[in-house]
């Protein structure tokens, strides 16, 4: 065994990666990741302890949360980054601690946990040290499997909060949180039961941070409307970008204008055509192409440069890693990187414009439109509409199908479902799941569409607050009465945020697939089973009627005529 990954759903024979990661992920980086999010830690548990006496430093705070980020599935591939980081981590530790004696007192090395203390001057002894504190270094099986779960809960909190930060939005109760939580993984004393209680309240922030995401996307962006997607070409060169950050996007639009260059979305950044803020750029002309792993094949018919604004990268084929660019946290040996935003200005992207302007415009792989920009906002504008027409009887209930989309066979399921479901049934979705099924013709139901997409897996807290805003609207008490089941695709660690946002606000039988998470261990599936009723995907015709069956349980939907 050189490495052991078991953070996405991926994972060889849903148990770990050993030698290299399905995402492309080699043991050196895998590894060298393992330490460094073992020294995150480290640096929460003493930044954690520095703010109980009132010491906050927020380049600690930022730093821990790009991070966390640069180790999600798919973001950073580059060993070489990750041991520079390391290193700025110890800089970072050993001012805070300084800082800390200076103004509190000194605090001896046996006080603080081998993650806060530990330090290396060389690489080698960075690979040496890493195996000794990946994640089955945890004696107790399920306190690994919770520790974990609870990592991978905060990792996915990380990426949120980074990108409501680049935008100047931040709750300070966030970035606690996740020194907190991080920390606590460090403490052997702490048993299952506290390990439970960290892991909903995790759930408790993850929405919050979204909604903190959603607040800052909408007061810069404006509130996504309903909005008909190009997915054909044009004839002249252009870029395509990926990934979710949509500050890169706006950048990059304002510094293309007038060159001569079209700009195409793809995977999760097609929800970006719905926002009113971007529809001045006549530039911005579709979306090409559909979920990240399709990359080999649609990046290379794109013949431009792509842009990787976030996680989603899978490692390039020669024939177009030229012309793939990274920036932010997104790296890959060799690869050209868009250097980060200083002194308050815009990231430089001249020279992926140059790039473009040399290349074929994109070949056409489709045509037509898909629909997009159904988050809250849009819903509920609708809300009277869409309640008279569950009263009537027109409306059956809903399905939440959204989530990450992968190469897992088994996720034809999704695509199956939405085909199978009755046309009084409407499907919510965010997240790139939608590319299973947002391009087939389902029809509407007085006019409202059967698919109704709110965006990118960042926006899953739309799901959240149509829920709610029903909820209060109809006068429901318990959330699991309204018709709306839950049918959940998930592949990284920002999906084990948005499931656990969905169990802290009592959201129970859920379907999660297409497997259970590697990582949780079988007492720890069987408590989520008995406190939340979670459940694995089953077949398409026993999912379906079981779904039509938990949506006709709901009080608010009429009997069926005798």
């Amino acid at each position: 065994m050189s490495m052991y990954c078991d953070q996405c759903q991926e994972t060889v024979d849903n148990e770990a990666c050993t030698e290299t990661g399905v995402c492309g992920k080699d043991a050196e980086t895998s590894n060298i990741q393992d330490l460094f999010v073992w020294e995150l830690k480290g640096l929460a548990y003493l930044a954690e302890r520095a703010r109980t006496e009132g010491i906050v430093d927020e380049d600690v705070r930022v730093f821990v949360v790009e991070g966390l980020f640069s180790t999600i599935t798919n973001v950073n591939f580059d060993p070489e980054w990750f041991e520079g980081q390391i290193r700025e981590g110890f800089e970072l530790r050993r001012d805070l601690r300084e800082r800390y004696e200076r103004e509190v007192g000194p605090i001896a090395d046996e006080a603080l946990p081998d993650a806060a203390t530990w330090e290396a001057d060389d690489s080698a002894a960075f690979y040496r040290k890493a195996p000794e504190v990946g994640v089955q270094t945890t004696e107790s099986e399920d306190v690994q499997s919770l520790r974990e779960l609870l990592t991978y809960g905060i990792k996915g909190i990380a990426a949120y909060a980074d990108h409501a930060y680049v935008l100047g939005e931040q709750r300070d109760e966030v970035f606690e949180f996740v020194q907190r939580g991080l920390a606590a993984t460090l403490e052997d004393e702490l048993d299952v039961d506290d390990l439970v209680g960290l892991v909903l309240e995790c759930g408790e922030v993850g929405v919050e941070v979204m909604e903190t995401l959603d607040s800052a996307h909408t007061s810069t962006y404006g509130h996504p409307e309903p909005t008909e997607v190009d997915i054909g070409t044009r004839d002249r060169p252009g870029i395509l970008v990926s990934g979710h950050d949509l500050k890169d996007l706006e950048e990059l639009l304002e510094q293309t204008e007038g060159e001569g260059v079209d700009v195409y979305t793809h995977g999760e950044m097609l929800p970006a055509h719905a926002y009113p803020a971007f529809e001045e750029y006549d530039h911005f002309v579709g979306n090409y192409g559909n979920a990240w792993w399709q990359q080999h094949e649609e990046f290379e018919a794109f013949n431009g440069p792509v842009l990787m604004t976030t996680n989603c990268l899978v490692p390039p084929n020669d024939s177009y890693a030229g012309r793939t660019y990274t920036t932010g946290v997104v790296r890959f040996p060799g690869l050209p990187h868009v250097d980060d935003r200083t002194d308050g200005e815009p990231k430089d992207f001249s020279a992926l414009i140059e790039h473009a302007k040399e290349t074929e415009p994109p070949e056409e792989i489709e045509s037509g439109t898909v629909p997009n920009g159904f988050a809250h906002n849009a819903v509920l504008e609708r809300a009277d509409d869409i309640i008279e027409a569950i009263q009537a009887g027109d409306i059956r209930g809903f399905v939440v199908m959204g989530g990450c989309d992968g190469r897992h066979p088994d996720r034809d399921y999704y695509t199956e479902m939405a085909e199978s479901l009755p046309e009084d049934v409407i499907i919510l979705t965010a997240g790139c799941a939608k590319y299973r099924y947002n391009k087939l013709d389902l029809g509407n139901i007085g006019g409202i569409p059967r698919v109704l997409d709110a965006g990118q897996c960042n926006d899953s807290y739309s799901l959240l607050k149509i829920a709610m805003e029903l909820q209060a609207a109809l006068d429901v008490e318990d959330v699991n009465d309204l018709p709306i089941a839950y049918d959940i695709a998930w592949y990284e660690q920002k999906a084990v945020t948005v499931l656990l946002a969905l169990l802290s606000q009592g959201v129970k039988g859920i379907r999660l697939g297409p497997t259970l998470p590697a990582f949780l261990s079988a007492n720890v599936v069987d408590l989520l089973v008995e406190e939340f009723d979670i459940k694995p995907v089953d077949s398409v015709e026993r999912d379906r009627e079981a779904i039509l069956e938990e949506l006709e349980s709901s009080p608010l939907v009429p009997a069926p005529s005798a």
